[in-house]
């Protein structure tokens, strides 16, 4: 019952909850992700996160990406980060996000997920 009560909450909270596998490859999409970013499950599923990076900062993204998968850590624990991303129709959306790292075999990680706030409405009253 445990695993089902959290695979709810996950499913159904308002605020986006995205996980990504070592290559970064979305393999978690919620439905506060879907309203937040416009892409529905099918089409996030699988996709690389590129799908929500804006360029401009893919080159800083992947690079600490790649720092973490090797190291298992991440200077962002239990720290709220700040970055832009895109929506489906190519609209900045601003979140505030924290990182979670989850671990397999050797507590290496096998996947990163951010419970993540959209911060855009707050972004535009600044």
């Amino acid at each position: 019952m445990k695993n089902g009560l959290y695979r709810k909450i996950v499913d159904e909270s308002l605020e986006p909850i995205i996980a990504a596998d070592r290559e970064g490859r979305i393999i978690l999409w919620n439905s506060g992700a879907v309203r937040t970013f416009g892409y529905d499950v099918k089409e996030a599923m699988g996709k690389s996160l590129d799908l929500i990076i804006p360029e401009k900062h893919r080159d800083r993204h992947w690079k600490g990406y790649r720092r973490v998968m090797d190291t298992g850590r991440t200077v962002y624990g239990g720290k709220k980060l700040n970055v832009p991303s895109l929506s489906k129709g190519g609209d900045r959306v601003f979140l505030e996000f924290t990182i979670v790292l989850i671990p397999g075999e050797r507590e290496s990680p096998v996947a990163v997920a951010a419970v993540m706030h959209d911060m855009t409405d707050h972004q535009h009253r600044s």
